[in-house]
C-alpha cells in the first residue's frame, strides 16, 4: 500500500471507488512496518556503533499488541521517546518491561534478534532479568487504576515516537536528541511522518508526551503542514481522518534519572494527568 503517494488535504478527501479501504489496526501495523523498514538502514554515526530495530526484529509481538489492543477509538494516546535496553528492545512493546508485557498484557515472547548484537546488551527477551523501571512505574500506574489491560485499552494506547535504540561503543544509550543534526533531521522526518499518520488514523481527544522530548515532539506534529500530510495519507487509505488535532498533555517521564520520578511518580502523573483532564478525580475499577 502507498502511502506517500499525494491526496486531498485533511478532512476532504472523497471515497473513491477502487481507493484501499483498511481497517485502523490494518492500518497502524502497516504504518508500523513501512517505518521499520524505512530506518533499516539507519546508520546516525557519530558515537553510535550499533543500532536495534524492534520494528524488524520483534514485529510479531507489536503486531499482537495493536490487532487486541489498538481498536480505535482512543481517548487518549501515550506516546514515549524510543525503546529501552531493558523494555522495548527485549520485548518490542513500549516501556515493555517483561513482568508486565509477559504477565498483564498477555503478549507473546519475542523471538528475534537484531543482526548485530552489542555484547553488553543482548537481545533476550522473557529471559532478560534486567527490569525496564520507566516501563514498570508506568504500566504499574495504569494496571493499578485500571485493574485490566482491557479496561485501560478501551480508551488508551500506548505508542514510541521512535522505533530505534541506539549504543555507544561502551553499550551506553544514546537519546535521539543527542545523534549528529544531519542523522536527527532524516531520523524525525520519518518519525514525524509516522506517528502523525497514526493520530489523524486513531483521532484521539489527547496525546500524551512522557517526558519533554516526546511532548515537544507531539507539539511538531500539530503543525498544519505535517498533520495536513498525514490526514490526507489516511484519507488515501480509505479511512476517515480525525477532523483536529490532538491535544498536547506533558507528563513527568518515569525514568530513574529524574528526581522528580523518584519522589512518587504514580502520584505526581495522575496529578498531571488529572489537571490536564486526560483523566477524571474517580477510581477506574
Amino acid at each position: 500500500m502507498d502511502y506517500d503517494k499525494p491526496a486531498p488535504a485533511c478532512g476532504t478527501a472523497p471515497r473513491k471507488l477502487g481507493s484501499p479501504i483498511v481497517d485502523i489496526v490494518s492500518y497502524l501495523i502497516d504504518v508500523n512496518r513501512a517505518l521499520g523498514r524505512e530506518l533499516s538502514e539507519f546508520q546516525p554515526g557519530g558515537v553510535v556503533t550499533h543500532v536495534y530495530n524492534p520494528l524488524r526484529y520483534a514485529f510479531a509481538p507489536w503486531q499482537q499488541y495493536l490487532e487486541r489492543y489498538a481498536q480505535a477509538p482512543k481517548r487518549a494516546v501515550f506516546s514515549g521517546m524510543n525503546p529501552g535496553p531493558w523494555g522495548m528492545v527485549q520485548t518490542g512493546i513500549p516501556f515493555g518491561e517483561v513482568e508486565i508485557v509477559r504477565d498483564w498484557l498477555g503478549m507473546p515472547a519475542n523471538e528475534g534478534r537484531p543482526p548485530r548484537e552489542h555484547s553488553k546488551r543482548p537481545v533476550q527477551g522473557f529471559a532478560c532479568r534486567r527490569s525496564e523501571v520507566s516501563g514498570s512505574r508506568l504500566w504499574g500506574l495504569f494496571r493499578q487504576r485500571f485493574a485490566t489491560p482491557e479496561r485501560f485499552f478501551t480508551d488508551h494506547l500506548v505508542l514510541n515516537y521512535c522505533p530505534l535504540a541506539f549504543m555507544a561503543e561502551s553499550g551506553r544509550n544514546v537519546t535521539p536528541d543527542k545523534l549528529p543534526a544531519d542523522a536527527r533531521h532524516r531520523l524525525f522526518a520519518a518519525c514525524n511522518r509516522a506517528l502523525a499518520r497514526q493520530l489523524a488514523a486513531v483521532g484521539p481527544e489527547f496525546a500524551v508526551g512522557i517526558g519533554i522530548f516526546a511532548e515537544t515532539r507531539l507539539r511538531e506534529l500539530t503543525d498544519a503542514a505535517i498533520w495536513d500530510a498525514a490526514c490526507a495519507a489516511v484519507a488515501a487509505a480509505g479511512l476517515d481522518p480525525a477532523p483536529r488535532p490532538p491535544r498536547i498533555v506533558k507528563l513527568l517521564h518515569p525514568s530513574p534519572a529524574s528526581p522528580a520520578a523518584n519522589r512518587g511518580w504514580a502520584e505526581a502523573a495522575t496529578a498531571q494527568l488529572q489537571a490536564a483532564g486526560v483523566w477524571t478525580v474517580r477510581d477506574d475499577r
